[in-house]
């Protein structure tokens, strides 16, 4: 049924991560109803508003990374492409940022 998509360890990690960030929201939600608020953002948002940006952000993290990834073996002469847990970690924080002071 999947095998059309890379099933590797990183992917799992991070397709896991959103469910359960889904379902910790959900839970957060139902106990402490949200209120808008103005961050760095230019519009007022609520946390369900700034999850959904920062898993934008962090998908398009991602892809960025894996598009450059044969650059940077190349411009920073690695042996291999750099690890995708690079992106990984930078696609979280770029969410945590966004989900704290968006």
């Amino acid at each position: 049924m999947f095998e059309w998509m890379a099933w590797t360890l990183p992917v799992a990690v991070f397709f896991s991560c959103i469910v359960l960030m889904l379902v910790g929201m959900t839970v957060w939600e139902i106990n402490s109803p949200t209120v808008m608020r103005k961050g760095f953002l230019p519009i007022e948002t609520t946390r369900g508003d700034r999850l959904f940006i920062g898993l934008l952000s962090a998908a398009y993290v991602n892809l960025a990374f894996v598009g450059i990834s044969g650059r940077l073996m190349e411009w920073l002469a690695l042996e291999s492409e750099p690890s995708i847990w690079i992106s990984f970690v930078l696609s979280m924080g770029v969410l945590a940022l966004v989900m704290r002071k968006g």
